[in-house]
């Protein structure tokens, strides 16, 4: 199954901003995170994924320093105080969406169907 871009778009930030709530973590492995959560059903490039770092950076949503493990240079991001409380925010606003997409839905226990006859 492949997500809209829209849907890809919308999602991206709460993702992220999810991931790096338990604690900084690097480019590479917020991606492998994001994959491994969805059991493979969502794969990102890192052209998405540095764009949007780099503007969660402006918005003092996350900050960033460089790190070296193994003699390679690494950027860490993590959460600030402000990027925890749009983290919040965020995740109310997609139960709502959440919540209202499985009310309207069909529902997928067994019951009589739609016009059926009664007896």
């Amino acid at each position: 199954m492949r997500l809209s871009k829209d849907l890809v778009a919308a999602s991206a930030t709460p993702m992220v901003l999810a991931v790096l709530a338990s604690g900084e973590d690097y480019g590479y492995s917020i991606l492998r995170r994001i994959t491994e959560a969805s059991d493979g059903r969502i794969e990102w490039s890192e052209g998405l994924l540095y764009p949007l770092l780099h503007r969660l950076e402006r918005q003092g949503l996350v900050s960033a320093r460089w790190g070296e493990v193994g003699g390679r240079r690494r950027k860490y991001y993590a959460l600030t105080r402000d990027g925890h409380r749009e983290l919040e925010g965020q995740a109310s606003q997609w139960s709502v969406v959440v919540d209202t997409l499985a009310g309207l839905l069909p529902s997928t226990a067994p019951g009589p169907t739609p016009g059926a006859a009664r007896a």
